[in-house]
């Protein structure tokens, strides 16, 4: 269905290699995960994959893709041009009354998409749905996804869960969705740089998920030890043969000249010892190399951060929430206080992310706490034609700029990727520039929407386990289930007649 031969991919920009000599076969009931930290390279991969024009521009590529049959992409982004045109428009050559059952699966009514309603007024989650729903009419033979699940309510995730694992479809995927892909993927792909950026590693394992990051973690120990246990023996050998050494040395030099056999003898035996030295030195070259992993490293929040438990910090009372005319939810309540930790779930295009920007205009202006703001579409904070440090140096102090770059490099950001556009960063590694914003001014009130979407697999559990520890309140959105399980105190669903308190193990099951 899909074969890759010896490719190799770098950036235009700073010759940095994404993939080197890779070759990788999709075939069958193949589903299969590309996983990776932020900036490593997935999305061009898989953009490369369907169509080297799309990679052309910033990329140098060489190597084979041999593709049987018709292949189908979602891109991670909706296009721009898509945005002004009415949800009719969109799939007027789709004709979708023959796929009425694909419409339904999406929990998308035939006339909502034959509505005049604007692609740019859906929510996040509506605007992931219309594209996968267009693909799928086109009846492809592999389906390439960069990150179907982002915006997802929950709802629609256990669809697509159920739809990948049954699929007769190969699929390739990127994802940061652990328990979608823990309960898809049986073939991971992962991307890697290490050695600070300087050299990049892709790994091919037909397993689940878990048992990949078992078999890695044992894998690296047992590596380890081996190595550590080389080394040991390697210095006794050492110490062994300088005991040797000068015990010879010696009596070479005491030996008298009347004593010339005993000379000869002692000779053969300093060139016997030397002889052992270079064979240990030999042994050395075959080291194993300690294990090379390339972690996930987040800002830490300031330890000393905590809100009082009866400190009140919000008090929301919503008659309607509404967009224009339309009326997303009526009568919402939601109290917060000290250091809670609220999740607010629900299906898309509920209005979630439309009262999370309604309580950042609530608390903005408030003294008496640090509120900060990480909204879904990052572009409404950052100024994506600065660089990260150009954009931090306005808000800072040049000492907080200078902690900043440290915490940058700490976090695997090259010099390039410093001072280059934000607009060239990947989502995660933008997502990465707010949470260090948020570090930076100490905040003690954050007020998320969806702030693992972005991030890898591999990076998602420490993000969970620093806000975990954050000792301030959090309100966000998320549909996330392990953020919601690990993370949040209490979790809201957003109906349309306001907020309740849910089971967590019933948004989780």
């Amino acid at each position: 269905m899909l074969e890759l031969k010896n490719l190799n991919i770098s950036l235009k920009k700073d010759g940095r290699q994404i993939i080197s000599d890779f070759s990788f076969s999709l075939s069958g009931h193949d589903k299969a995960v590309i996983i990776g930290e932020e900036g490593n390279g997935k999305s061009t991969l898989l953009k490369y994959i369907y169509d080297p024009l799309l990679t052309d521009d910033y990329c140098e590529c060489s190597g084979e893709v041999i593709k049987k049959g018709k292949l189908a992409y979602l891109s991670q982004t909706f296009e721009d041009k898509y945005l002004n045109c009415s949800l009719a428009k969109y799939f007027e050559q789709s004709e979708y009354y023959y796929h009425i059952d694909i419409l339904s699966s999406l929990s998308l009514p035939v006339d909502f998409i034959q509505s005049d309603r604007k692609i740019s007024t859906l929510s996040g989650g509506e605007r992931v749905k219309i594209q996968l729903a267009k693909i799928l009419m086109e009846l492809p033979d592999v389906l390439l996804l960069d990150e179907p699940t982002n915006d997802l309510d929950i709802y629609s995730l256990r669809w697509l869960e159920a739809f990948i694992s049954e699929s007769p479809l190969p699929v390739l995927y990127i994802s940061h969705d652990e328990t979608l892909i823990e309960k898809t993927a049986n073939v991971i792909v992962h991307m890697e740089q290490i050695y600070k950026k300087t050299q990049c590693r892709t790994t091919v394992a037909r397993c689940s998920y878990s048992d990949y990051i078992s078999f890695r973690s044992d894998s690296f120990a047992h590596n380890d030890q081996v190595a550590q246990k080389q080394r040991d023996n390697y210095e006794k050998q050492l110490e062994k043969w300088q005991s040797i050494y000068d015990r010879v040395s010696y009596e070479q030099n005491s030996i008298s000249r009347r004593n010339p056999s005993g000379g000869r003898l002692l000779k053969k035996k300093m060139h016997s010892t030397l002889a052992m030295k270079k064979r240990i030195e030999r042994e050395k070259e075959e080291f194993l190399d300690f294990s090379v992993e390339e972690d996930a490293i987040l800002a830490k929040f300031d330890g000393s951060i905590a809100l009082p438990a009866g400190k009140q910090i919000l008090d929301l009372n919503i008659e309607k929430l509404a967009v224009e005319k339309h009326v997303l939810a009526e009568k919402i309540k939601l109290a917060v206080t000290g250091g809670e930790h609220i999740g607010i779930t629900g299906r898309n295009g509920a209005g979630k992310s439309t009262l999370l920007a309604l309580i950042w205009q609530e608390l903005k202006c408030r003294k008496d706490i640090t509120p900060a703001y990480m909204p879904q579409n990052y572009y409404e904070v950052l100024d994506y034609n600065k660089t990260p440090i150009e954009y931090l140096s306005d808000i800072y102090s040049a000492e907080d700029v200078t902690r900043a770059r440290t915490f940058m490099g700490s976090m695997k950001f090259t010099h390039d990727e410093m001072t280059g556009k934000i607009k060239d960063l990947s989502g995660g590694q933008q997502a990465k520039i707010l949470f260090l914003d948020m570090v930076l001014r100490k905040a003690d009130v954050l007020i998320l929407d969806e702030p693992t979407r972005n991030f890898s697999p591999l990076s998602c559990p420490v993000i969970r386990r620093s806000l975990r520890d954050f000792k301030g309140a959090i309100i966000s959105i998320s549909h996330d289930r392990r953020f919601l399980s690990e993370v949040c105190d209490k979790v809201y669903e957003l109906r349309s007649n306001g907020l309740f308190i849910v089971d967590k193990s019933e948004i989780l099951s």
